[in-house]
């Protein structure tokens, strides 16, 4: 019996003002979470509001390729 596609995936979301500024001088690397994602409900890629430890303040977290 063949294995179906899994539903639930796990994605990378990567801070998207460290990535666009590039890694200035202050900050020490771009801020990178682990989480997992329903592919039937959201198909799209994911973007979340959280907390970046390099940039000291809260910015728009997206999804990448693995």
């Amino acid at each position: 019996m063949a294995k179906s596609k899994d539903v639930r995936v796990t994605i990378i979301l990567e801070c998207t003002s460290c990535v666009r500024n590039g890694v200035n001088k202050e900050s020490i690397g771009i801020s990178r979470y682990i989480t997992q994602k329903n592919r039937h409900n959201t198909p799209s890629r994911l973007e979340l509001k959280k907390f970046g430890p390099y940039c000291y303040k809260h910015t728009i977290h997206g999804e990448i390729k693995k």
